[in-house]
């Protein structure tokens, strides 16, 4: 029996637009390839502009735990997501979407309109983000109880929500007092820099599996290499998954490392290869299956998204990934 995951994170709508020229990011005083916060209003006037210019509009939901659980559905995971999301026609997509892929969502309701991720892809593929959080990050400890818990076996919990320290501490206690083993993606070097002192509190009194890239394991360890950094994240937890880019990804449980080797690939765009990473790896975990085996299903289905613009894949990419699993497993 394939055990279950469930994933809390800021729930967004991805909305990806093609665009001729970047003559609206210097409009819009966006530096290309970054990733800016921008308020209510100026996500309007982006949308406007943006929907004058006759580009297609690509939509589906983001947010990096609701990526990651998404591509575990399509694996065939059995997985359950929390956020919350404005009563618009933004957050009825987002529901609808988590429910049409096979995902139990537990999604509440703001005050604010839907987040929404604003990603503007240049001629050259360089993507630019406005990020508009909105009613997801009015995720708050008093919307938690117990019964969204009940049933899994493993609790995913999104970095990016741990500048909320009263919303992070009660899903963690609730995760344990259901008894589901927990996990954390550390999502941003700059957000594990500013948490420092709470992620470490929290990895050593809840966490059971590590993710992180290697910028943010090297922040979060003090160390210099992704091997040492490794080596120390994993004196805290049961397992440590540091991912180095186009040299792989390490694993560490105990006193056992596993080096883990890309797939040949031709890489359009990385956004979302660190959730898609752990949608393969819990797939081969709640499978029963080794943690190389888990890498590399990791690897596997991170190859693949890297090949297309955006988080989402087409079914026949899919299909392709499960080819490769199946080779394996």
């Amino acid at each position: 029996m394939r055990q279950k995951v469930l994933g809390i994170g800021n729930a967004l709508v991805d909305l990806i637009y093609h665009l001729k020229d970047d003559s609206i990011l210097s409009e819009f005083g966006l530096e290309k390839g970054s990733m800016t916060l921008v308020d209510e209003k100026l996500s309007h006037a982006l949308l406007e502009k943006l929907n004058t210019m006759n580009l297609a509009v690509q939509k589906s939901s983001g947010g990096s735990v609701a990526n990651t659980i998404h591509g575990l559905s399509q694996l065939g995971g059995i997985v359950g997501y929390i956020g919350k999301i404005g009563d618009d026609e933004y957050g009825s997509f987002f529901r609808h979407y988590m429910e049409q892929n096979n995902i139990c969502a537990t999604m509440f309701r703001g005050k604010s309109e839907s987040g929404k991720s604003i990603v503007m892809v240049s001629t050259d593929s360089e993507r630019t983000f406005g990020t508009y959080l909105g009613a997801a990050i009015e995720l708050d400890a008093s919307d938690l109880t117990l019964e969204p818990f009940m049933g899994y076996d493993y609790f995913h919990l999104e970095g990016y929500l741990v500048q909320n320290y009263p919303l992070v501490e009660k899903a963690l206690i609730l995760a344990k007092e259901a008894k589901l083993r927990i996990s954390i993606d550390l999502a941003s070097f700059n957000i594990v820099r500013e948490n420092l002192e709470f992620l470490n509190s929290i990895v050593d009194r809840y966490v059971d599996i590590v993710f992180a890239n290697e910028e943010e394991a090297k922040v979060f360890s003090g160390k210099n290499s992704p091997e040492d950094a490794l080596d120390a994240i994993s004196k805290k937890c049961s397992i440590t998954v540091v991912k180095i880019g186009k040299d792989g990804s390490l694993i560490k449980e105990g006193n056992k490392k596993h080096k883990i080797d890309i797939i040949k690939s031709h890489c359009i765009d990385t956004t979302g290869a660190g959730d898609l990473y752990a949608s393969g790896f819990f797939y081969g975990l709640t499978g029963g299956q080794t943690l190389e085996i888990c890498g590399k299903i990791g690897s596997i289905v991170s190859g693949k998204i890297i090949e297309v613009v955006g988080t989402k894949m087409e079914t026949d990419r899919w299909n392709d990934a499960k080819k490769m699993i199946g080779a394996l497993v």
